[in-house]
């Protein structure tokens, strides 16, 4: 197998005015392997896919694609590099086929053996049926899945996903995923995926690394993330947050951390099912009522929550991205 790694080492990005979006950064993602690539809005995720996918070079530090260096080799990197960015440029009056057919000719391939390969991403995209139906009238899944389509057509190596089910419904995501593993299993396609559903990460990416204002924050796998969390929380659920702030006070010699999320409280401790009458017994005398209480296992929502102090939820909504 040909080199399907990406290893990024001490990268740096800086722009006008002394901004740094990426601090230093370092990974390596193994061949074959899909690796979720997450932060919050402004934490420096899109500046360091930019970089990857040669849309723009590194101030200082080295990233290699397949084995290409992407300052000094972007025409070879882009030739083994399939990508998928979160704006979806399509034109919407041309139709799948005479896209992806340009795309193939684009890449070197005769008319011929573009419409082939075309006819063949439609099917797998399973988008055989609409061929006759402007980009345009496709619904956001359709054009989520022709975008894929576009990104494979010259069969890379290694795949770069950003945010690719973004405002699909549960089935269109769903269908992504499948062929997101396909690809990874069958074809042993290195697949670097930026998403800002957790839920996503965790189902698909062997390994994760978390940036946060520009450095890397965390990184292993979806199992090891979770587990040093420890292996329940109790989720307490208030009625304000002044409750939260003297709930903590009470009980913080009963735990061994905690986390204040909004009105809901969670307590970490080993065998947290055991403490849960403790706590509540607490809280009775503290004089704080609780609205819920729930047991729950560790979730990455839990490991974001923890190394960039917001959910990955609420760094959406803010529109300036890095």
């Amino acid at each position: 197998m040909s080199n399907r790694e990406i290893i990024v080492d001490s990268l740096v990005k800086r722009y006008t005015g002394d901004v740094v979006a990426v601090k230093g950064v370092s990974f390596h993602v193994k061949s074959g392997e899909i690796f979720g690539f997450l932060g919050p809005n402004g934490a420096g995720k899109s500046t360091t896919v930019s970089v990857l996918t040669t849309l723009s070079l590194p101030s200082e530090g080295k990233a290699t694609v397949g084995g290409f260096d992407v300052a000094k080799q972007p025409t070879e990197v882009r030739q083994i590099s399939g990508v998928a960015l979160q704006e979806i440029g399509l034109d919407p009056l041309m139709k799948s086929m005479e896209l992806l057919t340009i795309q193939g000719q684009l890449f070197g391939y005769t008319r011929k053996q573009a419409v082939a390969r075309a006819k063949e991403l439609l099917d797998i995209v399973k988008l055989s049926d609409v061929t006759a139906r402007p980009v345009g009238k496709y619904s956001g899944g359709m054009r989520r899945r022709l975008d894929l389509a576009m990104a494979l057509v010259h069969e890379p190596e290694i795949l770069f996903l950003d945010e690719p089910t973004t405002g699909l419904d549960p089935a269109s995501r769903r269908d992504i995923w499948a062929e997101v593993r396909r690809l990874n299993t069958q074809l042993g396609m290195t697949i670097f995926l930026t998403t800002q559903y957790l839920e996503e990460a965790d189902e698909l990416a062997d390994r994760i690394a978390i940036i946060n204002n520009g450095k890397i924050a965390a990184e292993g796998t979806p199992a090891a993330l979770k587990a040093q969390l420890g292996t329940e929380s109790i989720n307490l659920t208030f009625n304000d947050m002044e409750a939260v702030s003297a709930a903590t006070t009470a009980l913080h010699d009963m735990v061994e951390r905690t986390q204040a999320d909004r009105r809901v409280l969670r307590l970490y401790m080993s065998n947290a099912a055991a403490a849960v009458p403790m706590v509540v017994n607490r809280l009775q005398s503290a004089g704080l009522p609780l609205v819920s209480l729930t047991l729950t296992q560790p979730t990455l929502d839990d490991v974001f929550l923890k190394v960039t102090g917001t959910r990955i939820e609420e760094s959406t909504d803010d529109t300036q991205a890095a």
